[in-house]
């Protein structure tokens, strides 16, 4: 006898049909741009409405990495692979150890060019994925459309048992409760224009949420000096010029005089925009910043006062 494939009906703002759209297979080329761009308007204005639950997000990650844990990302679909693009886009950026940010993606590394069947389906691989890897006092942040997905929610409920702070972000307010969920983070982004294709609003919000989370827990862990990438890893040609012009907006001096500190400092950005703003020497600077936990402003006030 057959075995019915199983069937889910997800109860979701994201599946139904959208009231705006409905002649969409009817309009021209842009009139279904401009219609497509009108839903996409929404959605900042959705992620908004979130921002205490994501700070506290935030503050948890920020914990978490300042006291030598992890930041794991899981996902399916959409948000699997946002998070896998974030995850792997914070190591040069930020110059962050490679093991500081984990993405775990329903199906693993070839589920994210095709679909693998039911890889999302599966509960038991997510917390397989978090046995493997997740350590208590990680933090765990769990991304999905529906709220529902079987492996992300597999996955958070292992990392709580193995004492991770745990979050979700999800586009549905209608998802069943995930019990013992630190935060719970969701952003209703409503019908989408295409209905069901959460790769649209959904899929919006989630890049919205992730690179703001991302980046705020960067700027919390002083990989920032003001709103300038001090702690960038010069890696090719347009990042080693990067690095010349943050250090001559910083300290408002020329290439030549920023070009040798940035020499002197060993290709150290950081040490290099210390030195020249406190005038001190490298090592003076190394050391305010090793005192600093590399926290750029910290160490110039440290500098100032003992000068003082």
């Amino acid at each position: 006898m057959t075995v019915p494939p199983q069937v889910v009906h997800v109860e979701s703002p994201t599946e139904r049909r959208n009231p705006n759209t409905t002649d969409i297979d009817r309009m021209s080329t842009a009139d279904i741009l401009a219609v497509i761009n009108d839903e996409d308007h929404g959605v900042p204005g959705a992620v908004r409405q979130v921002l205490p639950e994501l700070g506290k997000a935030v503050d948890a990650a920020t914990d978490s990495l300042s006291n030598g844990h992890r930041v794991h990302y899981v996902g399916a679909g959409t948000s699997g692979r946002l998070a896998v693009l974030d995850a792997a886009e914070l190591v040069p950026t930020y110059n962050v150890p490679p093991d500081w940010f984990i993405a775990h993606h329903a199906g693993g590394q070839q589920a994210l060019q095709a679909a693998v069947e039911n890889a999302e389906d599966n509960a038991e691989a997510g917390a397989a994925e978090m046995r493997e890897s997740v350590s208590e006092g990680d933090f765990v942040l769990g991304l999905t459309a529906s709220g529902r997905t079987p492996y992300v929610i597999g996955a958070l409920r292992e990392a709580m048992r193995l004492g991770a702070t745990t979050a979700l972000v999800s586009c549905n307010p209608e998802a069943p409760e995930v019990e013992g969920l630190d935060v719970l983070i969701t952003v209703n982004t409503g019908p989408e224009a295409i209905a069901g294709s959460t790769r649209m609003k959904a899929g919006t919000a989630q890049k919205l949420v992730l690179t703001a989370f991302s980046t705020a827990t960067m700027v919390r862990l002083g990989r920032t000096y003001s709103n300038l990438m001090v702690s960038v890893r010069a890696t090719n040609a347009k990042l080693r010029g990067r690095t010349i012009r943050i250090l001559r907006e910083a300290t408002g001096l020329g290439e030549a005089e920023c070009s040798e500190a940035l020499a002197q400092s060993g290709g150290d950005l950081k040490v290099a925009l210390v030195q020249l703003l406190a005038d001190v020497d490298t090592e003076r600077a190394r050391e305010a910043l090793r005192d600093s936990g590399g926290h750029v402003r910290v160490a110039l006030d440290a500098v100032q006062a003992a000068k003082s």
